[in-house]
C-alpha cells in the first residue's frame, strides 16, 4: 500500500515560515528567496485545498488549518534533525528547552533541577530567563513555566500551583524591633519592601492590601520603603535585614526551613494567578515533557 505524502519542500518552506513569523526569515534561514517560500506554500495549500496563512496588519498568522498542521510538521521535522544529527555525529545527548521567569529561575529551579537530572542523565538542559510572552517555535522551547493560565491560550497549559504571600523578615531584623509584639500596625513605612512587578502584574498584592486583610485601614507611604523590581529580591534584601517583604512561600522555601527567614505575621494572601506548566501541542506525546511536568508537580506539592 502506498502511503500519500505532501511534497516535503514545501512542508519544509511552511514549518520555518510558521515557527519565523513570515516568508522573508524563512527564506534567509533556507537559504532561498521569499518568492520561493511562498511558491512553495501555495503548493501545500493546494495539496491539501486549505488556506494555511492569512495577511493581517502586514503580518502572517496561521489559520484554524495551519495551526493543526503546524504542531504536526514541527513534531515531524523536529525528528528528522534529530535523526540526521544522530547518523552524521554518533548519539549525542538530547537538548531539553525549559522558558521560565527571572525569579522562579534563580530562586527555585536552580536549585532543584539537580534531582530530575538525576532521572534524566542523558539530557543537556538550556534555561532560557525571560518574561511573557515567548516564542516556542523560533526557540525550539520544550517547556514554559510562567505567571497565569491565559497567555498561551493555543498551547496546552497545565496549572502548577497558587502561590500566596506573607511577610517576611530575618530573626535579626525582629529583633531589633522595640515593638515587635504590637501588632503589623507596628511596621514602620520606613521597613516595609515593595515589588513593583510592572503594569503586567497588577493582580500582585500589595502591602496596603495585606493591611485591610488584616482590618488596618492603612495604605503605607510606598516612596518611604524599600522598592525591588523582582519578587526575589525582595526575599533577598528582607534575608538580608532590610525590612518585611510580602514574599513568596514558594521562592522563600529554603530560607524559611532554614531559619533565615522568619513570618512575624502568620496572615497570607493568594496570588492572583496560578504558575503553570505550558508546551506545543506538539510536545505532549514526549515522554520528557510529561516527566518533567509530573516532576514539577511533586515538587510544588
Amino acid at each position: 500500500m502506498s502511503r500519500r505524502l505532501p511534497p516535503l519542500n514545501a512542508v519544509k518552506a511552511f514549518e520555518a515560515s510558521a515557527r519565523c513569523g513570515g516568508f522573508s526569515l524563512a527564506a534567509r534561514e533556507l537559504g532561498v528567496t521569499p518568492g520561493a517560500i511562498s511558491q512553495q506554500v501555495k503548493i501545500l495549500e493546494e495539496f491539501f485545498s486549505k488556506q494555511l496563512f492569512v495577511r493581517r496588519n502586514n503580518q502572517l498568522q496561521l489559520t484554524d488549518a495551519g495551526l493543526a498542521f503546524y504542531a504536526d510538521s514541527a513534531e515531524i521535522i523536529d525528528r528528522l534533525a534529530a535523526m540526521t544529527q544522530r547518523m552524521l555525529e554518533g548519539n549525542p545527548p538530547s537538548r531539553f528547552v525549559i522558558s521560565t521567569l527571572p525569579s522562579v529561575a534563580v530562586r527555585w529551579l536552580n536549585r532543584r533541577l539537580e534531582a530530575f537530572a538525576a532521572r534524566e542523565p542523558d539530557l543537556r538542559y538550556e534555561i532560557r530567563v525571560e518574561d511573557d510572552p515567548v516564542d516556542f517555535a523560533r526557540h525550539h522551547i520544550d517547556l514554559r513555566i510562567c505567571y497565569g493560565q491565559h497567555l498561551y491560550p493555543e498551547l496546552v497549559t497545565l496549572p502548577l500551583l497558587q502561590d500566596e504571600v506573607l511577610p517576611l523578615c530575618s530573626p535579626a531584623f525582629l529583633a531589633r524591633q522595640p515593638h515587635g509584639n504590637d501588632g503589623p500596625e507596628a511596621i514602620a513605612d520606613q521597613d516595609l519592601i515593595h515589588v513593583d512587578w510592572g503594569a503586567s502584574f497588577a493582580s500582585y498584592p500589595t502591602w496596603a492590601a495585606w493591611f485591610h486583610a488584616n482590618g488596618i485601614a492603612r495604605t503605607p507611604q510606598i516612596g518611604l520603603g524599600h522598592m525591588v523590581r523582582m519578587s526575589s529580591l525582595a526575599i533577598d534584601l528582607a534575608a538580608a535585614g532590610f525590612g518585611v517583604a510580602l514574599g513568596q512561600t514558594l521562592l522563600a522555601r529554603d530560607e524559611l526551613a532554614d531559619g533565615r527567614l522568619v513570618t512575624p505575621f502568620s496572615k497570607a494572601l493568594p496570588l492572583g494567578y496560578a504558575y503553570c506548566a505550558v508546551h506545543p501541542h506538539s510536545r505532549a506525546s514526549q515522554r520528557t515533557v510529561s516527566a518533567f511536568v509530573e516532576w514539577l508537580r511533586q515538587e510544588l506539592r
